[in-house]
């Protein structure tokens, strides 16, 4: 993981799980929160990427715009930069093969673990979906648990929220 120069931050102030924080360097984005706690926000942003993030949303209005456009059923695939080098190695070798899983589709965290090469390395699989910096961009909410059930979503409302996200992609029948 790298330090940056620079890192700006903007909000989608309304969406159907609620509001959402996102931060971006200069790669790309680096950080997307469900919690509405500007100051975590913040915090952990600064931790990840090494400088402070600066109140710009201008600088991240491509992710506000195709958020809400993914919250309206008009998009299905983000076209954004992400700021890999926020991540460990084996987070990023995860987190690209997550990041690749089509919308509507799930899959299992055997499933990830084998597609990077590491077939018993299906707890780590699921500590790097765990602390997804990016969550929803880099869907997280498509992998499930080696049963087939919803395991984890580390945002406010947990499971359900993960559900709900399922759903509006159609992929989910609860």
């Amino acid at each position: 993981m790298s330090a940056h120069t620079a890192c700006w931050m903007g909000k989608l102030e309304e969406s159907p799980v609620g509001p959402i924080w996102i931060a971006a360097t200069e790669k790309g984005v680096c950080r997307v929160s469900l919690w509405p706690d500007r100051e975590r926000f913040e915090a952990e942003t600064a931790r990840l990427t090494g400088c402070q993030p600066i109140f710009a949303p201008d600088r991240v209005r491509s992710a506000v715009e195709q958020l809400s456009a993914y919250f309206r059923k008009e998009l299905t695939q983000f076209d954004l930069p992400i700021d890999w080098s926020v991540m460990t190695p084996f987070q990023e070798q995860a987190l690209r093969a997550v990041y690749a899983i089509p919308y509507g589709r799930v899959c299992r965290y055997g499933d990830i673990a084998r597609q990077v090469g590491k077939p018993k390395a299906v707890r780590a699989v699921g500590r790097a979906n765990a602390t997804n910096p990016i969550p929803i961009i880099i869907p997280c909410h498509r992998v499930l648990g080696s049963d087939g059930k919803l395991h984890g979503f580390s945002a406010p409302g947990g499971l359900e929220t993960k559900a709900w996200l399922l759903r509006l992609e159609g992929s989910w029948l609860i």
